[in-house]
């Protein structure tokens, strides 16, 4: 339990940037609005956050706007079984604020705290088969996934990414120089892990080596593209796709263009409007998903795409949720993005350690 409130509470009139703040410093991973006296107004999770960003909401928000209005609580004196069972009872629970008699914030309590471990069931399936042909010639004697990004090569930040959230069963999916990618990793066992290879006879695109899994997972399993450099917090992410009750979650981010010059709005012979130089937002896959086991019965050993698989299962009107990335996230494809990616990551991935 914890019982250090600062960077946890919030005024109704903070912003939504402060809550951003709050969420990303403090260890419960939870904001809790109150009033003066410290009496519960509302709650704010990651998921909030990502949600209003869905909806259009902007960092100047206030937090009155996007919290949660009846958030679960416990009070003071409640043993820790029944707050625990009260947690575990809802799968998509992972804090609760504890209120004094006057309902005042007087703790928050974690499941984490209460349940004692970080490791998950979950798998992780990275695609790392790619021949990188934008990459050449830096690929042409070395798979992508291995190009040296800061101090060690682009797969090996994301597998101890994903190692230091606690996952502890990786896939990787491997055909360009694909032993060279297997005698770096190994079998994971210098990481306390454990890693596996799907090899690819053919290429089977970004979701098509989801067939290779020697069997059905019991848990959902995280899917991301090996050439991708983020901070993009993995359990937040499952949270995400948990309170959505989502068969399938697709990470996008928020891509903006801006056309440089005046746009004439036309009817036939008319002018009808200006718009100087307009500003198009856009969500972009990232590369990065969630899915159910019941989803890969969709999968078959031929080359497949994420994109017609998240298609197929729309198709099947299975329930899909859309994650957006407000963390660090880049697509190493090009050389220009290698170049940037080297001169980005001690600052992204070593000067907050």
């Amino acid at each position: 339990m914890n019982k250090n409130l600062q960077d946890t509470l919030l005024m109704p009139n903070a912003s939504m940037n402060d809550a951003i703040q709050y969420i990303e410093k403090n260890k419960t991973k939870i904001v809790v609005v109150v009033d003066k006296l410290n009496k519960i107004q509302g709650t704010i999770t990651d998921g909030d956050v990502r949600r209003a960003i869905l909806r259009g909401a902007k960092l100047d928000t206030p937090v009155q706007e996007i919290m949660n209005k009846h958030p679960t609580v416990a009070h003071i004196g409640e043993s820790t079984d029944k707050i625990r069972q009260r947690m575990t009872g809802n799968a998509f629970l992972r804090h609760i604020p504890i209120l004094d008699e006057q309902g005042r914030v007087v703790a928050i309590e974690t499941l984490k705290d209460l349940l004692g471990s970080n490791k998950k069931n979950n798998w992780v399936i990275l695609m790392a088969g790619g021949l990188g042909e934008r990459l050449r010639p830096l690929t042409e004697k070395c798979p992508k996934p291995l190009l040296p990004i800061g101090n060690k090569p682009i797969l090996e930040t994301i597998v101890d990414s994903f190692v230091e959230k606690g996952f502890n069963r990786i896939f990787i999916s491997v055909n360009y120089k694909a032993q060279m990618v297997e005698d770096y990793l190994g079998d994971g066992s210098s990481r306390d892990i454990r890693i596996s290879y799907l090899r690819e006879d053919e290429k089977l695109g970004t979701a098509g080596p989801l067939s290779l899994l020697p069997e059905t997972p019991a848990d959902p399993i995280i899917v991301m593209n090996a050439d991708i450099l983020t901070k993009v917090d993995f359990d937040h992410l499952l949270d995400f796709h948990h309170e959505h009750h989502a068969s399938a979650t697709m990470c996008v981010k928020d891509y903006i263009i801006e056309v440089p010059y005046g746009i004439v709005d036309v009817k036939d012979h008319s002018i009808v409007r200006f718009d100087e130089k307009p500003i198009h937002h856009y969500f972009i896959n990232a590369g990065i998903y969630v899915l159910e086991p019941e989803v890969l019965k969709f999968v078959s050993n031929e080359r497949m795409d994420m994109p017609r698989l998240f298609e197929t299962i729309i198709d099947h009107e299975y329930q899909t949720a859309v994650f957006p990335i407000r963390e660090y996230w880049l697509d190493i494809g090009l050389i220009e993005d290698f170049h940037k990616a080297n001169d980005e990551y001690h600052k992204v991935f070593t000067e907050e350690k």
